[in-house]
């Protein structure tokens, strides 16, 4: 998917500006960046009506994970028994197949409002943990799904080695595991030649300090440098007590001691921390990755947001298993999982929970015209103020979202994928037959 060349005028009947939602601004956007923004600008050009934001970004999916979605849990179901349908899932794909069905589940992501998708991607070998051919054929899958979808994606390559402190991988993990962290640097290192420093990134993922053992986690931050870095901290109480057991610290203080964490370091769910942990964070200039959505799907558990931003740590959003894709849930979700844990309103701001599910904080001169607009007259709009309309708004109210310029939703409908519903249902029966 290349950016629109040449140059587009916008008149926006609202747009979220630094200092908050502008009434009539004009965006002049060239070769697929903003270059020129005016505001008090009479109509001219292509009309927006309602409010347009920076592109929503979600910051950690495992696109396979959504053909989970719609399948009730049964009594007494936990986060260890999801985890055994999720393997369920994981068995059923080869690239081909992959490929299908992350294209349609990008689509939907496109749909709702989404512009880039970083995937935190572990499923890589043949059944039996067997490399195919091409050893990176799934990373391949993905890259070719997000551009088919017109999303950007930062693709994760993960490490992962055993299936628990000094267990081996067993079963459908050894599709997810090489065979030690050099073999899986060999691989990461031909991941990385996809990186077209534009519309695809490649950065690598830590699955979590049960799957890559701690002699690994040094070597894996090592080839990481200049790249993001993900990885899953602390999701489970079971986690933290057997880290503890096998080392004698948290999760993230074994991160922290293995040189992990940083400023190009993201931690995903940070669901069961302790007061030293988000000091940790915080010191380090870690990033916290939160999935309000799956972590309340799974029961993980309400995490400690407001601490972590009061101590200085950057929040983003991710929807992870896609429960739900729906990027403003994701958002207003940060703000009420604050209130039901602490009975206190407006830890977060409308613009700070932007700040979290946006690329940028306000649509700025010199970034790329990621945008999205949300018609403010819907039955769920009508009525709220310009800056309260992320705390009304939902996925159905995308009317247009463009990716470097380009349109890829125009009127709810996507313009690159022609039925992404029926290609859902389709991948998601095959997966399941």
């Amino acid at each position: 998917m290349s950016l629109t060349p040449g140059s587009t005028t916008l008149w926006c009947e609202q747009a979220w500006l630094p200092g908050g939602p502008v009434a009539g601004v004009l965006l002049e956007i060239t070769d697929g960046a903003i270059t020129s923004i005016t505001t008090g600008a009479d109509r001219s050009g292509t009309v927006l009506p309602g409010l347009t934001v920076p592109g929503l970004v979600n910051r950690h999916s495992h696109a396979f994970h959504r053909a989970l979605r719609g399948r009730p849990a049964r009594a007494a179901d936990s986060f260890w028994s999801w985890r055994e349908g999720m393997y369920r899932v994981a068995g059923a794909l080869d690239p081909d197949a992959y490929r299908r069905l992350a294209t349609a589940v990008y689509a939907e992501m496109a749909l709702a409002g989404h512009t880039a998708v970083t995937e935190f991607h572990y499923l890589h070998h043949a059944p039996g943990g067997r490399p195919y051919a091409d050893p990176i054929a799934m990373d391949r899958a993905l890259v070719e799904a997000a551009d088919a979808a017109g999303l950007r994606i930062t693709l994760l390559d993960t490490c992962y080695l055993a299936a628990g402190f000094d267990r081996p991988p067993e079963g459908v993990q050894q599709r997810f595991a090489d065979a030690d962290v050099d073999a899986w640097a060999e691989r990461a290192t031909l991941v990385a030649k996809l990186d077209d420093g534009d519309r695809t990134r490649v950065g690598a993922a830590i699955h979590s300090v049960r799957a890559v053992p701690r002699a690994a986690l040094g070597t894996v931050a090592r080839w990481t440098r200049g790249r993001p870095l993900h990885v899953h901290l602390s999701e489970q109480p079971a986690e933290n007590a057997a880290c503890l057991a096998a080392h004698g610290l948290s999760p993230t203080g074994l991160l922290d001691a293995e040189g992990v964490l940083g400023p190009a370091t993201t931690a995903v769910h940070a669901t069961h921390l302790t007061s030293g942990d988000v000091e940790t964070l915080a010191r380090s200039g870690t990033r916290v990755c939160f999935c309000p959505t799956t972590e309340r799907d799974l029961g993980d558990g309400i995490g400690p947001a407001g601490a972590l931003a009061v101590a200085g740590v950057r929040l983003c959003l991710g929807s992870d298993s896609h429960a739900v894709i729906d990027p403003l849930e994701e958002m207003r979700a940060l703000e009420m999982h604050e209130r039901l844990a602490h009975g206190v309103r407006e830890r977060f701001t409308p613009a700070d929970l932007l700040a979290a599910g946006a690329d940028g904080d306000a649509i700025v001169v010199g970034t790329p015209a990621d945008l999205v607009t949300l018609d403010t007259e819907t039955i769920r709009t009508a009525g709220a103020r310009p800056d309260g309309v992320l705390l009304a708004a939902a996925s159905a109210d995308v009317r247009e979202v463009r990716v470097g310029g380009r349109v890829v939703v125009r009127d709810g409908e996507h313009q690159l994928v022609e039925r992404p519903a029926a290609d859902l249902a389709r991948e998601i029966a095959a997966v399941h037959a």
